[in-house]
């Protein structure tokens, strides 16, 4: 067996940063910034309203209550075209332009209209109240946002607001994910003995996507090793990456194992954790590429978890995650006693982690351990680290991978499965 981290070093040093393009704003969530992003404009372009209300000059409201001549009404889109003299107010809507001559804006709230003509101000405010400066926001030539940074949904939107329409970033990896063996089946028929239903593959698929990348969906593959071989060399040539769930253990009828050590320069790596202490990868020759391949256990736990700590951050990093390409590891308070044997592995035990009254992260078991038993996995939101010996008594503090956010203190919202 070989140490997690060595298998670690055999797969990132293997990957590297796909090429930079250049994006439209709308297709840049979830991507991360190969460039600065700089502003060209101010946000907001021109002084405006923050409030409904009446534009007014201060220095005619400092007397309260008092009455002003109501000159006329501006909505958010138009243009003043009315001077505001002294003794007269603007009915203006949020977001209008300020109207020249009015240096301040009353809350409708503090006002009531006077017949049709005039309307009485009932609190005095100052010269720049409820008044958005031009540039307040953003100023042209502010660095917006800077190379590295992974574009979320708000960001997207600042993008749009500033009018930067295209913007440089890291290509998204593209990976193909698919699942091997004659005994999966997902067309929902009953099944028949020895047959079970397709896992691995579904969850994957969102897993990739869930980790930044474009997944491609290369379905269940028979064990057949023409249609393997073909299935694999076909996608290499559309893909940055590939994913395989099955067929990398010991076993005598492993097609993949077959197909790929012809195909490819593979390492067959016996790992020492539980689960997923089978793994495999190396590179598929495609033209001019090598398309990094991860060969994951078909356990539905093992696969779920060897994505965790060997594929996910290398799939993360070709799309440029740097730093960001790994989850957070926490040390935390572990609430109730694990149990172990001495076996020479890391084991990564499935867990809720959860805020305590103390400030700390706690955590607790989500369930049964197996590494088929994907239901009780399924809500987890860390892995802890129980390193080889006796385990974790209660109240001890371990290390833990976290895979979701953390629970908030108190809460009930997930329940142990098994």
């Amino acid at each position: 067996m070989i140490s997690l981290n060595d298998a670690r070093d055999a797969v990132w040093q293997q990957v590297s940063v796909l090429p930079v393009i250049k994006c439209s704003y709308t297709d840049a969530y979830g991507c991360v910034l190969a460039a600065d992003v700089i502003a060209i404009e101010n946000v907001p372009p021109f002084a405006n309203t923050a409030v409904d209300g009446y534009a007014v000059r201060a220095q005619d409201v400092q007397a309260v209550p008092c009455e002003l001549r109501v000159v006329g009404e501006l909505a958010a889109g138009a243009a003043p075209i009315i001077k505001l003299g002294a003794g007269e107010a603007i009915r203006i809507m949020t977001g209008a332009p300020i109207p020249d001559g009015a240096d301040a804006i009353v809350m409708v709230e503090d006002t009531e209209r006077v017949g049709s003509s005039h309307v009485r101000i009932t609190v005095s405010v100052r010269s720049g109240a409820a008044i958005r400066a031009a540039g307040s926001d953003v100023t042209t030539g502010d660095v917006v946002f800077r190379a590295g940074t992974v574009m979320n949904a708000v960001a997207v939107g600042v993008l749009s607001s500033i009018n930067a329409r295209t913007v440089q970033v890291y290509r998204r990896a593209v990976v193909g994910v698919l699942s091997t063996g004659d005994e999966l089946v997902d067309d929902g028929s009953v099944l028949k003995m020895g047959q079970i239903r397709e896992s691995n593959r579904t969850m994957l698929v969102r897993m990739v996507q869930e980790a930044g990348a474009t997944a491609v969906d290369l379905g269940i593959i028979k064990d057949d090793e023409a249609l393997l071989e073909r299935t694999l060399r076909d996608a290499a040539t559309q893909v940055d990456a590939l994913v395989t769930s099955g067929g990398v253990s010991m076993g005598d009828y492993d097609v993949v194992k077959i197909v790929l050590s012809r195909i490819a320069d593979m390492k067959w790596m016996q790992i020492a954790m539980k689960p997923a202490k089978p793994f495999a990868f190396g590179l598929l020759t495609a033209g001019d590429r090598l398309v990094p391949v991860f060969g994951l256990p078909g356990n539905p736990v093992s696969s779920m978890v060897s994505f965790e700590l060997l594929a996910r951050p290398a799939l993360r990093t070709m799309c440029g995650h740097g730093a960001g390409a790994h989850r957070q590891r926490v040390r935390v308070i572990v609430d109730e006693a694990i149990k172990r044997k001495r076996d020479g592995k890391v084991h990564f035990n499935r867990v809720f982690a959860q805020w305590g009254d103390d400030g700390r992260v706690h955590v607790r078991s989500s369930g049964a351990q197996g590494s088929h038993q994907l239901a009780s996995s399924s809500m987890a939101n860390a892995l802890l680290e129980v390193t080889d010996g006796d385990g974790v008594e209660a109240r001890e503090q371990a290390w833990a991978l976290l895979i979701g956010p953390v629970l908030a203190s108190g809460s009930n919202s997930v329940e142990c499965l098994g």
